[in-house]
């Protein structure tokens, strides 16, 4: 919210002022960041070439255009931009933020209408997220909503119609002295587009129709697809010619494990004798403080398969990182509907089915136009398959280390009695397996998965029910890499296990 300062801090601030662009502004901010060895944007992990591309473009006063696959954070890092921006002053109300200092020729019709617009309309303050203007690009996207409309009450009161003070100005008007984002540019008719010309050019709009030539002061970011996607126009060469096309491409797995983390307030949690578990606290509403945990593992499998669909030779569309985000909601929306705290195999493989399902799509010849019911099936099958997957790589990564063979003759009988049975017999007879969920502790620990400041009394230390349900956690998981890595068999094995699909069988 724009805010005001005693009229003396006003005075003594005003009295050493001196308009500075926005790239101006942009510039000493982010060379500030550098000397003092801080991160640019550190709202974005990873991806450092495109980042350094960004601050690369700013440097040099140019409009960045971010060009990637959806969910890839184009959005975040050009909000994370307004960051950058101090707080600078306005003339109070100034609806294209008109700064005190310039020249009556560079105000707007309505600061112009009065002798002195500081004197009469005070001084006030605008922070930087306050100068930040967004174009949702799509097939609507019109010059209304890209310039600005006629206001026709202002004629009603008896403006002429020519009056620039009947202009109502919407995107770009509202971005002046700060950051104008046009989100996914190739959405928008090309003959649309071709207005941004001159105010990429020359920083200016000319409103004919009013005899009214306006001086811009902004940095455009724009964000798009890549060619070839479905709702994308082709974008003029004179425009790509006024842009810096950066690629933006998806994070490391390393790097969207730790996005998922951060995005949704998962902690480390410690629990005396066991292992660090995630932390979820769910939404503070509600009544009974619940929350909910998971293993550390059990975020890598999450993530790793909503990784695999964007390799899979059956899809024409994968999901992005808001796929992987959904899939841990759902999967700790899960443990609690069957009343758990701490979320298992089959919690994460229903929430990454239900992650999936919208967002990844068949090849064509997979797709069952007059069944839409098989077709959903298919994806439904696919999500275990691709949970199948990443499971198998993630036993090529830990089973090496376990005594397999010793394991899979420990669990082969276990995991067919019912689950209260279970953790006493592993605690009693099974020394392997014991050894092998501290290996699986080990490197949680090892890996830096966690942050070193958290300390929390988790689920797993508080109680027997809390300690059996964390064994008989990692016990599935460690059945299912030996069933996938080929030590155990699963047959009669009273857990999920995920499946091949077998419809693609055949296919090429």
């Amino acid at each position: 919210m724009a805010f005001t300062l005693p009229d003396s801090e006003t005075a003594r601030l005003m009295g050493n002022y001196r308009p500075l662009s926005v790239f101006q502004q942009l510039r000493y901010a982010i060379l500030a960041r550098m000397k003092r060895g801080e991160d640019i944007i550190p709202m974005i992990q990873g991806r450092q070439e495109a980042k350094d591309d960004v601050i690369r473009s700013l440097l040099s006063g140019s409009h960045p255009y971010l060009v990637s696959e959806e969910g890839t954070g184009k959005t975040r890092l050009v909000r994370s931009v307004t960051d950058l921006l101090p707080p600078v002053p306005r003339i109070a109300g100034c609806p294209y933020n008109d700064d005190p200092a310039w020249p009556r020729s560079r105000l707007c019709p309505r600061c112009t209408s009065v002798k002195d617009p500081v004197k009469e309309f005070g001084i006030e303050w605008i922070t930087g997220a306050e100068r930040f203007s967004r174009i949702q690009g799509n097939e609507y996207t019109n010059e209304a909503k890209l310039l600005g409309l006629k206001d026709i009450q202002a004629i009603a009161s008896g403006l002429s119609p020519g009056d620039p003070r009947t202009f109502t100005g919407t995107g770009v008007f509202r971005a002046n002295r700060g950051l104008l984002f046009i989100d996914e540019l190739p959405a928008i008719r090309t003959r649309v587009q071709v207005l941004l010309h001159p105010i990429l050019e020359e920083q200016r709009t000319v409103l004919e129709e009013y005899g009214w030539e306006y001086p811009l002061d902004l940095c455009v970011m724009a964000t798009g697809n890549p060619e070839g996607f479905s709702h994308v126009n082709e974008v003029p060469r004179p425009l790509i010619d006024r842009l810096e096309t950066i690629y933006l491409d998806l994070p490391e797995e390393d790097v969207e494990l730790g996005i998922m983390m951060n995005g949704r307030g998962l902690r480390e949690s410690t629990c005396g004798s066991y292992p660090p578990l995630l932390l979820f606290d769910l939404p503070t509403e509600d009544p009974a403080g619940n929350r909910a945990y998971a293993p550390w593992w059990l975020l890598k499998l999450i993530n790793r398969a909503v990784r695999q669909s964007r390799v899979c030779r059956w899809l024409e569309r994968s999901s992005s990182i808001r796929g992987t985000m959904r899939a841990l909601d759902h999967t700790y929306s899960t443990a609690c509907m069957r009343g758990s705290e701490l979320a298992n195999m089959e919690d994460a493989a229903l929430g990454v089915r239900l992650a999936l399902r919208g967002r990844i799509h068949l090849r064509d010849d997979l797709v069952e136009i007059n069944d839409p019911a098989e077709t959903f099936r298919r994806v439904d099958e696919l999500s275990g398959d691709l949970i199948r997957t990443a499971l198998i790589s993630m036993a090529q990564e830990l089973s090496p280390s376990w005594k397999a063979a010793e394991a899979a003759s420990e669990l082969g009988d276990i995991m067919r009695l019912p689950r209260n049975i279970r953790p006493g017999l592993i605690s009693q007879r099974a020394p392997v397996t014991r050894d092998i969920i501290g290996q699986l502790d080990r490197a949680a620990e090892d890996d830096h998965i966690f942050p070193d400041d958290a300390s929390i009394q988790a689920l797993a230390g508080q109680d027997s029910k809390g300690r059996d349900e964390y064994i008989n956690t990692c016990a599935e998981f460690i059945a299912n890499v030996l069933i996938v890595s080929g030590s155990l068999s699963g047959e009669a094995a009273d857990i999920y296990i995920p499946q091949e699909v077998s419809w693609t069988k055949g296919l090429l």
